[in-house]
């Protein structure tokens, strides 16, 4: 299915009059108040966000899976989804592939294909957290940090196959995420662990193109419920200094334990340029792949007004590689997207709203009251027209869940492809 921008267009015009007024209003009273509107509606229609092959099909849990008809099944129908979505709003305009769930077959017709939706390849990610079907060797006792070395070469190897496919499809970067723990006391010695995941983050990043990045995500726990070898932001931040100065931290909102302060750790990360990437995604307990936004809001939007002030004052942190890392069992997973995508765009502009002179002159003068009015004046903003404004100059829709669901779109992928298929990969 194509969404052209004529029928875009066609549905803006149910929206423009409603559009208009709220714009207006608020442009008026941003103006007053010293926000240079023209410029942060141009930030945030160039803002792009990637989308994850594996996200646009029902994730589930280990408990049960549920299907919602139409899932892609070949990588060509991953980057139509993709295309849907980046159509809609204008803001998806990268995909970030799984190997071995998305090796493709024919490099320049899938590049091809990208291409005529407007994407392009993101940072490629490899699984070394399964056993794949004829797999020489076994993660069950981990990979990167396997005791046993030809698993641990193994590892490295899928690692250096998944950058040869990602340097024909134009990608810059890898990703490494390890499910490499322990569940039981005394199930491995910590220091050797540590000591043999760097050896093999090594070696990977010994074999990447000198223009790529390596990005070295963590996770407290699961699979590994007693200890995971790369748990926290230091651990990945002093494996990546280990590599060396194109080796970074990726930020995944879901890999913290309760209560963490994020927005601390991205601050850090930034002061010492070594955030890399940054995973969206929402939580109540732990890591549990909600739609961004949907629980923590404020927590969203102050985890940005660091990104923002980052982007501004560090220019020793390359840009950040942005993406969503969602599961989606109970939603369309292409309306989960959707959802997500407005609310890291709300969370931008909010974060864009903030007036940072007088914040700083707030904090230097211990006025805590006025600092906290600040940051909560420019979170309470209905940021929306803000969106809609961004979305008209770029030919997007105005309301992409409402035209997602008047064009029926779900209905026609299933009409195309069936209801009982399942994405790849899941």
């Amino acid at each position: 299915m194509i969404i052209g921008k004529d029928i875009i267009e066609q549905f803006n015009k149910n929206e423009a009059e409603n559009f208009n007024a709220d714009y207006d209003f608020l442009q008026n009273k941003l103006t007053k108040s010293g926000a240079n509107v023209a410029e942060i509606v141009n930030k945030i229609a160039s803002f792009q966000v990637a989308i994850p092959s594996w996200a646009l099909g029902a994730g589930g849990t280990r408990f049960g899976r549920f299907s919602h008809g139409g899932e892609p099944a070949t990588l060509e129908q991953k980057l139509d989804d993709v295309g849907l979505i980046h159509a809609l709003t204008h803001s998806a305009g990268a995909v970030s592939l799984h190997i071995p769930w998305d090796i493709p077959n024919d490099v320049p017709a899938i590049k091809e294909k990208a291409d005529a939706h407007g994407l392009v390849f993101d940072a490629m990610n490899s699984n070394t957290f399964q056993d794949q079907p004829g797999a020489l060797q076994s993660y069950q006792f981990g990979s990167l940090n396997a005791m046993n070395e030809e698993v641990r070469a193994y590892a490295v190897e899928h690692n250096k196959e998944v950058i040869r496919i990602g340097k024909e499809l134009g990608s810059k970067s890898l990703t490494v995420w390890l499910a490499d723990g322990a569940s039981f006391p005394g199930q491995l010695n910590f220091q050797t662990a540590l000591s043999k995941t760097e050896q093999s983050l090594k070696e990977i990043y010994a074999g990447m193109p000198d223009d790529w990045k390596l990005f070295i995500e963590y996770k407290p726990y699961e699979p590994n419920f007693y200890s995971t070898t790369i748990q926290d932001w230091g651990t990945s931040f002093m494996l990546a200094n280990a590599c060396g100065e194109r080796a970074y931290t990726l930020v995944d909102l879901g890999h913290h334990l309760p209560n963490s302060n994020i927005e601390q750790i991205v601050a850090t990360l930034m002061y010492k340029g070594k955030l890399g990437g940054f995973h969206f995604n929402d939580s109540k307990y732990g890591d549990d792949d909600l739609t961004v936004g949907s629980i923590k809001p404020y927590a969203l939007f102050l985890i940005f007004n660091e990104l923002v002030y980052g982007m501004e004052n560090n220019p020793q942190n390359p840009y950040p590689a942005w993406m969503i890392d969602a599961s989606h069992n109970i939603k369309d997973p292409l309306e989960d997207l959707l959802q997500s995508l407005e609310a890291i765009l709300i969370a931008y502009a909010q974060a864009l709203l903030v007036d940072q002179k007088a914040l700083k002159d707030a904090q230097l003068n211990n006025d805590v009251v006025r600092c906290q009015e600040i940051l909560q004046n420019a979170y309470r903003t209905d940021v929306r027209p803000l969106l809609k404004a961004a979305r008209q100059q770029s030919g997007a829709a105005l309301d992409p869940v409402a035209t997602y669901r008047n064009l029926k779109v779900r209905e026609h992928l299933i009409s195309e492809r069936g209801l009982n298929v399942k994405a790849t990969g899941l």
